[in-house]
């Protein structure tokens, strides 16, 4: 998008709180992981998860290499449930809940043709190569702090809060299903209002008003005052205004939701994990995949290359993008793309991205630090944006080196 001060527009972003189906399969698949990595650093895995009424299913391909991580992976079923109930799936009335689920395992290991092109060689001097061909995108503007497009970044928030008062008792009608929904207008490319809220949330019977057999107006002002107008205060209290329309579930009612409402499926909130639809998408999903898969590692640090180019003023936007071929170490292509917004000419930027970042596969593994069980946290309220010790991608280290090499 270049830049117009004349042009009005709105744009459009939604996420899900972590007790929607597709984020409780998300939450699972990553608890896997993080278990097995946390026994083994070098193992292997791709963990899907499909969850419904009374079921979690685990499919995919893991390897680990000692005693302790095959043990792990003999209870992963425990695991499974744990994720469940930290999420909050503790009641059989919900028709999902931790205790009495089926877990149906299918799992097996990683195939020695992807291995051996993944897996570095010292004795044939050969490097770890990509483990898939693809590729990554990772993007960053100067809309909010946290260097995030205002869209997805308030609609993140306001599913992380939803969470935060469900689990402190602060609202003690709420279940765990949910998502929410943000419009913000636009002018010039900056965002000036919020347009449209919209927020639906699984509930129980205690809201419903007799009289209409939905939610009751005064449940709706309870998620106005607590959730979303403290959402907006804190984030950016400018964008509040006295035209702003509110859905708050629109149906009427959400007693029925989870896994019971809605089958949940690994993967299938890659927009909601990364830039809300600003942006490019490589089409890879994130959850249930160790870093020796590009379509996550390399998400992060493109996330960190673009954060950084815009966090030292080189841009106030950059979209990054890498892309590799399975067992390659190099990648096949660097793109910096800036929307005609940088300070310097972006051949300049590219060039120098090449010579700071480390971009193959065990640089980025090495750099950022991701052989650690940190990857549940990520599978809820977005990837990207929040700023915790774990997600070193998130961190702006390098834009002091940025501006140096770029003579600025």
């Amino acid at each position: 998008m270049m830049e117009d001060s004349n042009r009005k527009y709105f744009f459009t972003s939604e996420s899900v709180t972590k007790g929607h189906p597709d984020k409780v399969a998300d939450q699972i698949s990553d608890a896997v992981l993080d278990e097995l990595l946390s026994k083994d650093q070098n193992a292997r895995v791709a963990c899907e998860t499909l969850v419904t009424t009374g079921l979690i299913v685990l499919a995919g391909e893991i390897t680990v290499h000692n005693h302790e991580a095959e043990k792990a992976l003999l209870n992963i079923e425990d695991t499974a449930r744990e994720a469940v109930s930290a999420i909050g799936y503790d009641d059989p009335a919900t028709g999902f809940d931790h205790r009495s689920c089926a877990v149906v395992r299918t799992l097996h290991s990683q195939s020695p043709d992807i291995s051996q092109g993944v897996s570095a060689d010292a004795d044939k001097d050969k490097e770890q190569g990509a483990g898939d061909q693809g590729l990554m995108f990772g993007f960053a503007c100067n809309e909010t702090k946290a260097l995030m497009p205002m869209p997805i970044y308030l609609a993140q928030r306001l599913t992380a809060r939803l969470s935060e008062v469900r689990e402190q008792g602060e609202v003690s009608w709420l279940r765990p299903d949910g998502k929410s929904q943000v419009t913000i207008e636009y002018q010039g490319n900056k965002p000036v209002r919020i347009d449209a809220v919209v927020l639906s949330t699984q509930h129980t019977e205690e809201v419903v008003d007799p009289a209409t057999d939905n939610m009751s107006d005064a449940a709706k002002q309870e998620l106005i005052e607590k959730v979303i107008r403290p959402v907006v205060e804190r984030e950016n209290a400018a964008l509040w205004n006295d035209g702003m329309k509110f859905h708050i579930n629109p149906t009427g009612r959400f007693v029925v939701g989870g896994p019971h409402g809605d089958t949940g499926l690994t993967g299938r909130k890659i927009i909601v994990d990364t830039y809300g639809g600003r942006g490019a998408h490589g089409g890879g999903a994130f959850s249930g995949k160790d870093p020796s898969k590009v379509d996550r590692s390399a998400s992060y640090m493109s996330r960190y290359v673009a954060k950084n180019v815009v966090a030292a003023g080189l841009a106030d936007v950059c979209e990054v993008q890498l892309s590799y071929a399975i067992g390659v170490a190099e990648p096949v292509s660097v793109l910096v793309n800036t929307e005609g917004t940088a300070k310097v000419p972006e051949a300049k930027l590219s060039e120098v991205v090449r010579e700071l970042f480390p971009l193959k596969p065990s640089g980025i593994i090495s750099h950022l630090n991701l052989l650690r069980p940190i990857y549940r946290e990520t599978a809820h309220d977005g990837h990207f944006g929040r700023e915790t010790e774990d997600f070193t991608w998130e961190k702006t280290d390098r834009a002091d080196d940025l501006r140096k090499a770029c003579g600025v």
